[in-house]
């Protein structure tokens, strides 16, 4: 992993795994404004030749970084990130039932986003 570097592509809401110039793994993601605004992970994606490499958690664990740094909270829809968060409490805190509920009202009237 130590040849992998992640970037926040935050404009189109990728955050991605890079080995050189190759794109190896992302999460997609939005920026959800209300009720508060949060990170949401819809899709995490690994290049199958770099599957079982650990990129995914790596991507995982930078969006909760990510969101510390920010001051904001992680409401993810994406099924990997959420169970992530659940192996890693210490690291992912769990968002307001609410938000993950806005999320999802989102992703519904943006059909074509992801």
């Amino acid at each position: 992993m130590s040849d992998i570097e992640i970037r926040d592509d935050r404009a189109p809401g990728r955050l991605e795994a890079l080995q050189g110039d190759e794109v190896v793994g992302r999460i997609e993601y939005f920026v959800l404004e209300s009720p508060a605004r949060a990170l949401v992970p819809v899709h995490t994606i690994v290049e199958p030749a770099h599957e079982g490499k650990g990129i995914a958690g790596s991507l995982a664990r930078e969006l909760y970084g990510i969101a510390a740094r920010e001051g904001v909270v992680v409401a993810p829809l994406c099924p990997y990130v959420a169970k992530w968060a659940e192996r890693h409490p210490d690291e992912a805190p769990a968002p307001a039932p609410e938000l993950l509920e806005a999320a999802t009202d989102w992703l519904r009237a943006h059909p074509g986003r992801f």
